[in-house]
């Protein structure tokens, strides 16, 4: 091989090792990748940490399908969370639940139904009916369900997306985003984490028939375990909002508008398998850990312990983990009263200069004002030691005041 070859396969190897660096620092940035998804729009994120690490088209519109049913899901776990109903409570089939064309779950109109089993139908086999006999449960009428869909999209920051069914069947004016499905499944998944075990089911059998789970990574990757598939015509194509574990990470893939349902399969494993082979999901506080202790003023306590308001895990490129800082801005003193939970600082997590992400912290106990006596003492100390300064410019005030009494003492004499 001559110089010249060589000297050309060095700066090819340099040009190759930029480029995937370029690639590997443009977390949550905006910086294009390297590499294309054959789809109409895709992200991938951390599910942990909640950055989005690769983007294509994110906020391209398009019909929902299916995936309007993980909202729906996210609603009925809410309200069984805060104890509105109950997981083996028994929902009336009504005709229109019956009669919803598209997947099915067959159920029969007239019948009583198990809540949970009408919602492992919808996560597994994408029952539109189970939808919305769901719905109807849980707000009377599915018009009205479908308000609270719209309602909680906007309070997750889903910008760009507006349901008009609580399955996700064509309506007018329908329409959502991969960004917008990946901020959803992110707050389902932490909010939510036990959904996972009715989304991983493969098999599905009620009333004497059995169905597949329509995501084929459950059978092609052992880490995989949700989300949700979704299609209602060949212009809006294939999605695929994919979720996968592996040891202490976790990615959600969102693939919309794919051309068949085995490209949104390789397309989303594609993703899963890019985020976990080059990024590192770092937790550097857990939520609710002590950090600091600030002392305290005008209160009952002369001090409040800090603790983290929630994690904080950032996912950087690998071996960039050594280059995050944890900085921590607190004042140097609190003033009662404080209440449980107030912000009394924050944590900034940083690498190399570049803010990643801001922890709020948060009194760990309320301190309520202290005794009047304790008052007049700390207000006066204070008046030292704050602007304007009010206790020096008094002090001051009074010496002028006796100097000048001795001088007009001394000139009367």
């Amino acid at each position: 091989m001559n110089k010249s070859c060589t000297k050309a396969t060095i700066i090819l190897c340099v040009i190759l090792f930029v480029q995937e660096s370029l690639v590997l620092l443009s977390v949550g940035a905006s910086t294009p990748p390297l590499f294309k998804v054959d789809a109409k729009s895709a992200v991938l994120l951390d599910a942990l940490s909640g950055q989005v690490i690769f983007k294509q088209n994110p906020q391209e519109k398009i019909a929902p399908a299916s995936l309007a049913k993980i909202l729906t899901l996210y609603l009925a776990y809410d309200a069984m969370k805060v104890g509105l109903v109950k997981s083996n409570d028994k929902v009336l089939i009504s005709e229109k639940a019956w009669a919803t064309k598209g997947s099915k779950m067959f159920i029969e109109v007239g019948k009583r139904v198990e809540l949970q089993k009408l919602l492992a139908g919808i996560a597994s086999i994408s029952g539109n009916d189970a939808c919305v006999a769901v719905a109807e449960y849980l707000a009377g009428l599915e018009e009205v369900f479908v308000a609270r869909m719209n309602e909680k999209a906007r309070s997750l920051g889903m910008a760009h997306s507006q349901f008009k069914s609580a399955n996700g069947l064509p309506a007018k004016d329908q329409y959502t985003t991969a960004f917008d499905i990946g901020t959803l499944a992110s707050h389902y998944l932490k909010d939510h984490p036990e959904v996972l075990k009715i989304h991983s089911i493969k098999k599905f059998t009620f009333g004497g028939i059995t169905q597949y789970n329509r995501n084929g990574l459950l059978w092609l990757d052992e880490g995989v375990d949700g989300l949700k598939t979704g299609w209602i015509n060949n212009k809006a194509g294939f999605h695929l909002a994919a979720t996968a574990k592996r040891g202490g990470q976790r990615f959600i893939a969102v693939i919309l508008g794919a051309r068949d349902q085995r490209t949104r399969e390789n397309e989303a494993l594609k993703l899963l398998n890019y985020g976990f082979k080059n990024f590192s999901t770092v937790k550097m506080v857990t939520s609710n850990e002590s950090i600091e202790t600030v002392s305290v003023w005008k209160g009952e306590s002369n001090q409040v312990p800090l603790i983290a308001a929630e994690s904080g895990i950032v996912t950087v490129p690998i071996g960039e983990e050594k280059n995050l800082s944890l900085i921590k801005k607190i004042p140097k003193r609190a003033f009662a009263p404080i209440n449980k939970g107030d912000k009394i600082g924050e944590l900034e997590i940083t690498m190399k200069g570049k803010l990643l992400k801001k922890v709020d912290l948060i009194a760990r106990d309320g301190v309520s004002s202290g005794g009047s006596i304790k008052l007049l003492i700390h207000m006066t100390i204070l008046s030292f030691m704050l602007p304007p300064y009010w206790g020096c410019i008094a002090l001051l005030l009074v010496l002028i005041l006796i100097i000048a009494t001795n001088v007009i003492r001394k000139k009367t004499r």
